[in-house]
């Protein structure tokens, strides 16, 4: 049986091991294939077991790839894969969920905090002497802002924004919590569901956690960002799609939020001119809340068990059934 990985680099750039994948078959990884459709057939070539992070197989790949069989893809989000020209196929379609649960969380406080304290930029300062030039024993060139006794509204409270609550909740942050389903299980003195707009009009501090779906796209937008208090921050750990960037530069630019720090981007790598780049107060990271090494390794050992899975005849975590 012939396994292809078409884009392999991102999930182990060489820190891990492909092992348990290649004992299912013949493997053959790639660091990376171009989205360009007849490239992508060109690397699949005849291969059965087809595995894919970012490289999109479309409508087109599934008809002129008559030997896929099984389409594992290295991620949670699956919208790289027309999954319903794959369920016309037979070809199962299976994702990877809540492998990076704990550390999109643990990032989610770590672009707060970084927010919040400006770490790295008084760091740079000390580095470069103006603690050494300094008349008081301590300085700082940013607001420092303490986080016990506000209030963070998390949209999207599945696994990842339940556990980012719990963490922030440890610093003394309330919660409000939006969501299309509810448990009220999970409800406490310091964490409660409430509609989204009251979110939005009440909460010092958001943070995205939702897929991007049709109804939340752009959901962060010139309107829903006039309804926010003044000075509010924003945090995305989920997708780029969720803010329209233009609207939320100009509210950075005017000071109707007072600081945003997103881990994902519209369009990814991101391009010169996002609107970001050129927004006050604004942190970007290269999308790596889900890169910690134990994270990625659970990523590795679930698509194994997957394909496993499926190889037995009781497959799991399809998304296209």
């Amino acid at each position: 049986m012939k396994i292809v990985v078409l884009d392999g680099y991102t999930l182990n750039p060489g820190d891990l091991s492909w092992d348990k994948i290649k004992e299912f078959g013949e493997l053959k990884v790639h660091d990376r294939t171009d989205f360009n459709p007849i490239e992508v057939l060109r690397t699949i070539g005849n291969a059965e077991i087809v595995f894919t992070n970012k490289t999109p197989i479309t409508k087109y790949v599934l008809s002129k790839a008559p030997n896929i069989k099984y389409i594992g893809v290295l991620a949670t989000g699956y919208n790289v894969v027309d999954i319903n020209t794959a369920k016309e196929l037979g070809i199962p379609v299976t994702n990877v969920p809540v492998y990076s649960t704990k550390a999109v969380a643990q990032f989610t406080m770590a672009l707060l905090l970084e927010m919040c304290h400006h770490v790295g930029n008084h760091n740079n300062a000390v580095q470069k002497g103006d603690w050494t030039k300094c008349k008081d024993f301590s300085f700082w060139n940013t607001p420092l802002i303490e986080l016990s006794g506000k209030t963070m509204g998390i949209i999207g409270f599945g696994r990842i924004g339940q556990e980012t609550a719990k963490v922030a909740q440890a610093f003394g942050l309330n919660i409000l919590a939006y969501n299309r389903s509810t448990n009220l299980e999970l409800e406490s003195e310091t964490c409660k569901y409430v509609a989204l707009d009251e979110l939005l009009q009440t909460s010092d501090i958001i943070s995205l956690h939702c897929p991007l779906s049709e109804s939340t796209q752009g959901m962060i937008n010139q309107e829903s960002l006039s309804k926010m208090k003044d000075g509010v921050m924003i945090i995305n750990t989920s997708r780029g799609g969720l803010i329209v960037e233009n609207d939320l530069k100009e509210a950075l630019n005017s000071g109707k939020v007072g600081g945003a720090a997103v881990d994902v981007v519209s369009i990814e790598p991101i391009k010169a001119d996002n609107p970001l780049l050129n927004a006050k107060n604004c942190i970007i990271t290269p999308h790596i809340a889900w890169a910690p090494k134990e994270s990625r390794s659970r990523l590795m050992q679930m698509a194994a068990d997957n394909l496993a899975a499926y190889l037995k005849g009781t497959p799991v975590n399809v998304v296209n059934i």
